[in-house]
């Protein structure tokens, strides 16, 4: 072969390192590429040979060598058509959708790394587009927005187009501040960079959103470009109602200040306004709450300061995504030790007992005649139970410091 070279994205270039296959390298190229494609295949043999068509088309437009891996968990003729079109295999050694990612990313070479699904959905031929503001520096990933874009007719079920992808990006943006229109787009392009910050842990179908997660969490600059979401080849993997919860259960998880820290403090909040309103007479109109608002002011304070502190055990021992933000529970993080803790719950559980105390005492006096009021009576014992709680929580928290 003539030694002729080339320059190309600052490379060096040899003609003797191009294949058959053009601006795609094969796994026996020593040649670096500077994109790689990677996608999981699951009995994808119906649509595999046309994405991976349209991934040279890409590259032949770009004018850049690539790579395609293919993550294979198939038992059909998938493997052996993404060799005969030039792509690199690779089998995972172990299952689900995120891990397939997972393995891959772990194989790559190239400086931009582009994902997406082997069925036909997905249109390679626009990795330019999708590209163009990672390779410039505008952005750390991008996106294609099916729903800013085009949904073919019956490529996405109904209930996905109009609810599920809408309300669990809406919770995503909510929680993680991602700012995207698409959470659930399998087709990203990103930088290696972008890929080695990122904390990926997942193997099943909330690997997308934990992407998304981590990168909103790590303020990764993140865009998107609507594109043309297509009808698949071959048969749906995608079990709607589990994989769906599964999303929202992983980014509850990992948001503990609105899965505890919030409900806590709104609930803990409301009981402590009822339980005021009901000890100083406050009448609205006609009504003045009475003994059983008082119950239920109390219950909602005791559950709403649990509910709190089981967003800061989460806070401390799983490490999530998305760390709270809110004063009280990063306060109660920092302050929730041993010696602190149990001073300010003695001194409740003390002021609470003292008071129960003085109102048994008038009772006892009264010649057990005259029993004493039962708001006040809510009101110490809540003020007791609170104390014990506030102890017996330090204690854990302790606990749960000196072990991690």
């Amino acid at each position: 072969m003539a030694e002729a070279s080339q320059r190309q994205n600052g490379r060096e270039l040899h003609a003797d390192d191009s294949t058959a296959n053009g601006w795609l390298l094969g796994a026996e190229s020593d040649t670096q590429p500077t994109i790689s494609v990677v996608m999981p295949t699951l009995n994808e043999e119906d649509g595999v040979r046309e994405c991976i068509d349209r991934v040279r088309t890409a590259l032949d437009r770009i004018g850049t060598y690539g790579e395609v891996i293919i993550s294979d968990s198939s038992t059909d003729r998938t493997p052996e058509i993404a060799r005969e079109m030039g792509a690199i295999v690779v089998e995972p050694d172990g299952k689900g959708y995120g891990y397939a990612y997972r393995y891959a990313f772990e194989r790559v070479r190239g400086d931009f790394v582009v994902m997406g699904d082997a069925d036909t959905t997905y249109d390679f031929e626009k990795i330019p587009e999708l590209l163009e503001p990672v390779r410039d520096g505008d952005a750390d990933i991008c996106m294609g927005s099916r729903l800013e874009g085009e949904i073919r007719d019956g490529s996405m079920p109904t209930l996905h187009q109009y609810v599920g992808n809408p309300l669990l990006t809406a919770f995503l943006n909510a929680f993680y501040d991602a700012g995207v229109s698409d959470a659930h787009s399998g087709f990203r392009v990103f930088s290696r960079e972008a890929l080695e910050e990122l904390d990926l842990k997942t193997d099943g179908m909330e690997f997308a959103s934990e992407m998304i997660m981590d990168a909103g969490a790590r303020d990764l600059d993140i865009e998107e470009k609507p594109i043309v979401y297509h009808e698949r080849e071959g048969e749906e993997t995608l079990d709607s109602f589990q994989d769906g919860w599964r999303h929202v259960r992983f980014m509850l998880v990992n948001a503990p200040g609105y899965l505890f820290s919030a409900p806590g403090l709104v609930l803990g909040l409301l009981g402590i306004a009822i339980m005021g309103t009901a000890v100083s007479g406050v009448s609205f109109g006609a009504v003045t709450l009475g003994p059983h608002s008082m119950i239920a002011g109390s219950l909602l304070t005791l559950v709403g300061f649990q509910v709190l502190n089981m967003g800061v055990f989460a806070t401390v021992t799983s490490d999530p995504i998305q760390q709270p933000s809110d004063r009280l529970t990063s306060w109660l993080s920092r302050g929730l030790r041993l010696d602190r803790g149990a001073t300010v719950g003695l001194a409740l559980f003390g002021a609470g007992t003292v008071y129960a105390a003085v109102l048994v005492s008038q009772w006892v006096t009264s010649g057990f005649a005259q029993l004493p009021l039962v708001m006040a009576d809510i009101l110490a014992f809540t003020a007791i139970v609170l104390g014990l709680q506030t102890v017996f929580n330090s204690f854990l928290m302790s606990a749960v410091n000196a072990n991690s």
